[in-house]
């Protein structure tokens, strides 16, 4: 049977459409009879990629219709009961305490389920267990746990000091939640695990991990919910060495292990991404250019990448490739690695671009720039991972690119494929990021390249795995000293490999000062000289 061919929404000025994914890349049929042309607030496609929805500010379509212009986002429950929609939060004469801005749809019979306050939209969404026997919000510095999407009974809560976020973790039961607290009056922060229902007393908590220097966190939990990375940053970095603050990476996992993540480079962190085994994670850190490396689980390096314009990792679905990426301030130059061999197979480039996110196939990806980041040259490209452009959309002139959004589907929908390391054909061909070159002034560009000073000290690739090769991951300054090492034992070794002098010729054994002309009297000449020679030596360092 072959496998499904994944949709990729596309929303802009001119509406919204479904594209069917790669090799064709045609509109859906099915779609367009339904296709609509009006201004979209948002999409959203259901866990298993069974639904679809959009705001076009009157209706939502998707098995029922809504009556809600001013929604502007919207997702969906993870097993499809529930349609979940927020608009901002506003107060009026005729409501002063404001309106019920969160709402919960039961999608069987479109009616409401529940209307709930919720003003910070950073955590608007509730968050679901993968059997929906679990659902839990953040309200007023606390959790609220709800049991079988029964929304009028608060069946739990998490009462910890000022929780201002928390992650709760992916799959069933039993349901793990990740809950961060902010230090306050030189007490430091920190992050707990819990696993529900046991929320309360001392001993509740099954793992720890406090902190300074932390205004905020970004908590991700690995695949099989065994443990999660927690990102602290801090808005301004007190000792100047960093326009993007400073930021800190701690381990957490549910056996009770904690640790903090020793990263050898100094400066930002720009990502971290766990593979989808859930056995290691890459981050992406360090001042340009830009160091990324790979850890397992004790948080030991595994292989480092060396340095690059890069600041993000997107590990493929099945997590045999990672695509290592500089987008924003840097050229869209694009790295794709094989992991079981830990070998490159391309190097792609995509300037401009906003928006990077793989296909659920393993063999695609999409990237885009849209507006309002960018509101020129907004379009999307359909790469194959070796580099080959196989299908690209440019907006018309006067119109934009708002969101390109791929179909999701169940694990184990594709089967991961061998990695290829030849272009796939396309029309369209490949874009390879040239190879950087020094600057060079107008006249002298027609007079031979001469070698020049690099700016930036590049670093290659290492394998650091301890079973492999038993190899440490080192600082800047001593792979500067073991390169100086393995640079004088090669001349050394260059020098014992010269070429004998032929056996007709006498080798000369004596030293310059034994070397005789046969004259006496040059000889003594020569001798005097060298005593002159000598004593104004000597008096030049007397001076």
């Amino acid at each position: 049977m072959a496998p499904p061919v994944p949709l990729l929404a596309v929303r802009g000025s001119v509406g919204t459409s479904l594209l069917c994914g790669p090799p064709k890349c045609e509109h859906k049929q099915t779609f367009l009879c339904v296709r609509d042309s009006g201004l979209s607030r948002c999409i959203a496609f259901s866990r298993d990629g069974t639904l679809f929805s959009w705001c076009n500010g009157h209706r939502y379509s998707v098995v029922a219709t809504f009556d809600l212009p001013k929604t502007t986002l919207l997702d969906f429950s993870p097993l499809n009961n529930v349609l979940v929609t927020w608009q901002p939060y506003s107060k009026s004469q005729d409501s002063p305490q404001g309106e019920a801005n969160l709402q919960l749809w039961d999608l069987a019979n479109a009616r409401l389920i529940k209307a709930l306050y919720q003003k910070k939209v950073d955590t608007w969404c509730p968050s679901w267990s993968e059997d929906e026997k679990i659902c839990v919000r953040s309200v007023n510095n606390e959790l609220h746990f709800y049991e079988n999407n029964d929304f009028n009974t608060i069946a739990n809560k998490l009462r910890v000091q000022k929780v201002s976020d928390f992650a709760l973790s992916p799959g069933g039961q039993p349901s793990k939640v990740a809950v961060y607290a902010p230090g306050s009056k030189g007490a430091p922060s920190f992050v707990r695990l819990y696993q529900y229902p046991v929320l309360g007393g001392p001993t509740a908590a099954f793992a720890n991990k406090s902190f300074f220097k932390a205004d905020r966190v970004t908590m991700q939990w690995n695949k099989k919910a065994s443990a999660v990375l927690v990102t602290a940053s801090t808005e301004v970095d007190k000792t100047g060495a960093s326009y993007y603050g400073e930021q800190t990476l701690h381990y957490l996992a549910v056996n009770g292990e904690t640790a903090l993540v020793q990263l050898p480079k100094n400066g930002p962190i720009y990502d971290v991404a766990w593979s989808p085994n859930s056995a290691e994670f890459c981050v992406v850190y360090g001042f340009m250019p830009a160091k990324a490396t790979i850890f397992n689980l004790r948080c030991d390096p595994v292989f480092d990448f060396g340095t690059g314009p890069r600041n993000a990792a997107y590990y493929s679905p099945q997590g045999h490739i990672l695509v290592l990426a500089g987008f924003g301030n840097l050229r869209g130059q694009m790295e794709v690695w094989d992991l079981k061999k830990y070998k490159q197979v391309s190097k792609p480039q995509a300037p401009d671009a906003t928006h990077f996110s793989w296909c659920p196939d393993g063999e695609h990806v999409v990237t885009a720039t849209c507006s309002p980041r960018l509101r020129v040259s907004n379009g999307f490209k359909i790469w194959h991972y070796t580099g080959s452009v196989l299908h690209k959309w440019d907006v018309a002139p006067g119109a934009e690119l708002w969101e390109v959004l791929w179909q999701p589907f169940p694990d184990g929908s594709f089967p991961e494929r061998a990695v290829k390391y030849q272009a796939e054909p396309s029309n369209l061909g490949s874009t390879q990021a040239p190879p950087t070159q020094a600057y060079r002034p107008p006249a002298l560009r027609h007079l031979p390249a001469m070698p020049s000073t690099k700016l930036h000290e590049e670093e290659p690739p290492q394998n650091l795995h301890p079973g492999v090769s038993g190899e440490k991951i080192l600082s800047k300054s001593a792979l500067k000293n073991q390169r100086k090492r393995e640079a004088k034992k090669a001349a050394k070794q260059e020098s014992k490999s010269e070429p004998e002098l032929p056996s007709d010729l006498t080798p000369v054994t004596k030293s310059q000062s034994e070397l005789s002309s046969g004259d006496p009297e040059t000889d003594k000449k020569i001798k005097n000289l060298k005593k002159v020679k000598m004593t104004l030596s000597v008096l030049r360092q007397g001076a």
